[in-house]
């Protein structure tokens, strides 16, 4: 289980532009424009970052990609930094309200990750795979994310909730495949992110819920460049890419995304987006292109029953 003491204590440029999503060549202009931020320099000059100043541009990134100037985000303190952030993505009121969300919040505050990992399984038991990503996994996810937005949880926090989102999930999507489900299987599906999307959370509950529906399912993992998710795709004669973007993206790069790999395909292969992002991004992207998750089934269903060329 992860460990807040094992983290760097301070990050390359390299580091938080993989990390942040933010490109080099800006961190060097807000550090110019604004003072901010302030790298320390290490033996060979290069840039370093604390990691409060990680943390604070993870947070400022978030709300630039809300549509918030970072001139005005430079200029306010972490508070109300935090408070703006808890304002982004309004939660639902059985997110609020919920005890066991609340109960795995707690536990990941806390730094509990096996208690974690034993009461997200004890639920995933309870429920069924699809009701506990549709119902718990969802929103769950939303609050952790909301949760860093805003300040309460630390970057580190949240990638123990994805390592044990990994320990939970990976099982179940292993017992929801049929020993039948081959190459011969269709709809084939190619899972993975785009190289800017680091999450795997919203990657595993896309993979679960599709292989529940039936489908046979490759996935590559998240940051999958275009030209190799295309390639990948050929080889393996997929018939659907479907990618997962967290609501961290700009919702002009999920739409030049999906946009790029459908001309790539030209309609030999159907693109997917599904994820926080995704939704966001709805409007761009285009109806046909977006899948929720509580829909996935019936979008198998859907492209099974469609007409096509093979």
């Amino acid at each position: 289980m992860s460990n807040p003491a094992q983290k760097p204590a301070s990050h390359t440029i390299s580091d938080v532009e993989r990390d942040i999503g933010v490109a080099k060549e800006t961190l060097r202009v807000w550090e110019r424009r604004y003072g901010f931020p302030q790298p320390d320099r290490d033996f060979n000059d290069e840039r370093t970052y604390p990691l409060e100043q990680v943390e604070r541009l993870a947070r400022i990134k978030r709300l630039i990609d809300h549509g918030h100037r970072p001139g005005k985000l430079m200029a306010l303190s972490d508070a109300e930094l935090a408070e703006l952030g808890a304002r982004v993505i309004p939660l639902a009121p059985t997110v609020l309200s919920d005890p066991e969300l609340a109960a795995c919040m707690a536990l990941l505050r806390r730094h509990q990750g096996f208690a974690l990992r034993a009461c997200l399984s004890k639920a995933l038991l309870r429920r069924g795979l699809r009701d506990f990503i549709v119902s718990l996994m969802v929103p769950l996810s939303a609050a952790v994310r909301h949760a860093w937005t805003s300040g309460t949880i630390a970057t580190f926090e949240k990638r123990i909730f994805a390592e044990t989102v990994q320990h939970v999930l990976r099982p179940a999507i292993l017992a929801a495949t049929s020993p039948d489900n081959d190459r011969a299987t269709r709809p084939r599906v190619l899972l993975t992110t785009v190289p800017q999307e680091r999450s795997s959370v919203g990657l595993l509950m896309t993979e679960a819920l599709l292989a529940l529906a039936g489908a046979h399912c490759i996935s590559l993992g998240p940051q999958t460049a275009l030209a190799d998710i295309v390639t990948a795709a050929e080889a393996l004669r997929s018939d659907i890419v479907a990618m997962s973007f967290s609501s961290r993206m700009a919702t002009r790069v999920i739409a030049d995304s999906v946009a790029e790999l459908r001309n790539r395909f030209d309609g030999r292969v159907a693109v997917w987006a599904s994820g926080s992002g995704a939704l966001l991004a709805r409007r761009l992207i285009g109806e046909s292109h977006f899948v929720a998750l509580d829909d996935i089934g019936a979008a198998v269903a859907r492209w099974q029953g469609a007409p096509r060329r093979d």
